[in-house]
């Protein structure tokens, strides 16, 4: 095989010169002169260029860790598929997600002609990129009850620590590893403003299960829109409780409000504290539904799958990072669910303990 050329690959972390196959550095440079031809936006190329750079790196390295499917052309197929969808749905025709959003499935009838399952594509597209052999699942006994429980009519609310933009298609690609990748489906994500609204990120929102709300941070940034953003979380609120009221409903929610973040002196990615309100509405949503609804911490390391940027960025177009690496969930005991109004805390404070607990034996299992 020819020598390979170096690439520089920049991450949250320091920058390092990556060598990239020859095959597949080819096959690249055929998507970035596509790519190049086809932006109209000069300021996106040098982001989207970027990205397929990082997820042919990503695909390489998972090509040289031994799977052989994960080819230069899914790399070129996958890509193409993302920047076309992205542009049309974020750019051009820009989707407006409503405050309770159905997954698109591929259903023309019922998805105002679409024909697109988004949410394969969002799984096909991290799928090569997640060492799926390497990666762990841990709380099988309690994944099993959960989906038992669900398979009862009754509720399951999921408080996760959350680390990746790919969390919930981590979260199919694992649960299907477990056996349950038909009810990894079915999933509800509580989604803020970026995943709806941020170009690259639409069409695989568009693929999910969202309750759609505006964080307290957006909503007060803008005061002009602060009463427009209230109404939509009461609305958001509503439909969610519409759901639990019915049954089966499976809700993921991180409960923190945003992503982990990695402590720039140590290295390390602690998993950033619940907040009491969010998880005091759920189980208060959990009670006004009238049927049982459990309620599970999962943990999840997902962090290097897809690096955020150290700092928190208020605005959407952030630089997307993407590396081959295994992931890992563990789905803890159920909580407890008990505590009034002078002990509430208690509640958060042994979900969190739950969430945190189960994130080191993740890390431990990765090793």
């Amino acid at each position: 095989m020819s020598s390979s050329s170096k690439i520089e690959s920049t991450t949250s972390s320091d920058a390092q010169v990556y060598e990239m196959s020859p095959e597949f550095e080819g096959v690249l440079d055929q998507v970035k002169s596509a790519l190049g031809a086809s932006v109209k936006t000069p300021s996106m190329e040098g982001p989207l260029a970027y990205f397929a750079t990082e997820y042919f790196t990503a695909c390489d390295n998972a090509n040289k860790a031994g799977d052989e499917k994960v080819t230069p052309q899914v790399a070129a197929k996958n890509v193409q598929d993302a920047l076309q969808y992205s542009m049309q749905y974020g750019l051009k025709e820009k989707f407006e997600f409503g405050v309770v959003h159905e997954a698109f499935r591929g259903d023309p009838e019922e998805e105002d002609g679409n024909t697109i399952d988004f949410y394969k594509f969002g799984n096909d597209f991290f799928a090569p990129v997640v060492d799926a052999k390497n990666s762990v699942v841990l709380g099988q006994e309690a994944l099993d009850k959960a989906m038992e429980q669900l398979a009862n009519g009754e509720n399951v609310v999921f408080f996760a620590n959350h680390q990746s933009e790919a969390d919930p298609q981590v979260m199919s690609i694992l649960l299907d590893k477990a056996g349950h990748g038909e009810k990894a489906a079915e999933l509800v994500y509580v989604a803020g403003h970026k995943v709806t609204t941020d170009t690259l990120a639409i069409p695989f929102s568009m693929g999910r299960n969202l309750i759609c709300i505006h964080s307290k941070k957006h909503i007060n940034a803008d005061p002009d829109t602060k009463s427009i953003k209230s109404r939509q979380n009461i609305s958001a609120m509503s439909g969610m409780l519409k759901k639990l009221k019915k049954g089966g409903a499976c809700i993921w929610v991180a409960p923190s409000g945003g992503r982990d973040r990695r402590d720039v002196e140590s290295g390390k990615v602690p998993i950033a504290s619940f907040d009491q309100k969010t998880i005091d509405m759920f189980r208060l949503m959990g009670n006004k539904s009238k049927v049982p609804t459990h309620y599970y911490p999962i943990s999840m390391v997902s962090y290097d799958l897809c690096p955020p940027p150290d700092s928190i960025e208020a605005g959407t177009g952030e630089q997307r990072n993407v590396r081959f690496n295994p992931c890992a969930i563990k789905i803890n005991d159920e909580l407890v669910n008990e505590g009034g109004v002078e002990t509430r805390h208690l509640f958060t404070e042994q979900a969190f303990a739950g969430a945190e607990k189960g994130y080191e034996e993740c890390l431990k299992a990765l090793e």
